[in-house]
């Protein structure tokens, strides 16, 4: 009988370890869980807080559903390099709290795509910044960490994987081929990645950002370069920082704060499309 109770015993303490959660990141995501069924709380609040007027009286009010609303969804893709040294290192970056950063997406170097945010949740990934009016970029947008040093290629099963997500994403939400762009065009007096050896121009031809033409046209006599770059979207308040996020962009030969001619004809042939 003892035996028996043992035996049945061991077999409960099996059952709980096999249903427990697995794996390295077990914790983070039961915190995530934790977190997103605060955020269900939040939706389903019907009534704002108690209301007063200028003299301490309650404001009537009253909650009534409207039938016309829909979830919020991105309009923008930001795209980023992690500048660590492994994926795995990026994934402890994004799952702790002290660094209070993350993205939605992060693409190993074998092609792997790590999920960590849902796509209508808001992540920490874009900062200060400004995209033409957009300043609170990570309220509309979402962010794709590529494991990358930052003086690195980008590998062939990175891209090809970065393709198919962003296929998904442009056709779920509908986002404007305009709208995927770099960290360092959105910021380009903190950041520059996800830098020159980015294929920017392989994205262009899937429909994500544009690219300039292969013949190009001199820019005319009297061409605002600066007009042109805040057309575009860039915060010109830097001129030189947001001529060097541009060239990262749409030159990458040359990175330097100056346009040289054909600086100038790309930059006037690119800003046509926006």
């Amino acid at each position: 009988m003892k035996n028996g109770y043992l035996y049945f015993f061991f077999l409960c303490i099996i059952a709980f370890i096999s249903c427990s959660p697995k794996g390295p990141y077990s914790v983070t995501n039961k915190y995530y869980n934790n977190k997103t069924k605060g955020f269900l709380k939040t939706l389903q609040k019907q009534l704002p807080d108690s209301l007063t007027d200028s003299i301490g009286m309650p404001i009537p009010s009253e909650w009534v559903g409207t039938v016309n609303f829909g979830i919020r969804k991105p309009n923008y893709v930001i795209i980023h390099f992690t500048a660590q040294d492994s994926v795995k290192q990026t994934l402890h970056t994004f799952t702790v709290t002290t660094t209070e950063t993350s993205a939605h997406y992060v693409i190993a170097k074998n092609g792997k795509i790590f999920h960590m945010v849902n796509d209508y949740l808001r992540a920490n990934h874009a900062g200060l910044g400004k995209w033409g009016s957009v300043t609170d970029m990570n309220s509309c947008s979402l962010g794709i960490e590529i494991d990358n040093n930052g003086s690195e290629p980008f590998t062939d099963a990175q891209i090809n994987s970065l393709l198919a997500l962003l296929t998904q994403l442009k056709k779920v939400y509908n986002i404007p081929q305009a709208n995927f762009i770099g960290h360092q065009d959105f910021a380009p007096k903190r950041k520059p990645d996800p830098g020159p050896l980015f294929p920017w121009k392989k994205l262009a031809q899937h429909g994500f950002g544009y690219w300039s033409d292969d013949i190009l046209e001199l820019a005319p006599d009297g061409f605002d370069y600066a007009i042109a770059l805040r057309l575009m979207g860039y915060d010109t308040s830097d001129i030189k920082a947001a001529i060097v996020a541009f060239k990262r962009h749409f030159v990458q030969t040359d990175i330097s704060p100056q346009l040289t001619q054909l600086d100038l004809n790309v930059l006037y042939n690119v800003y046509q499309k926006y």
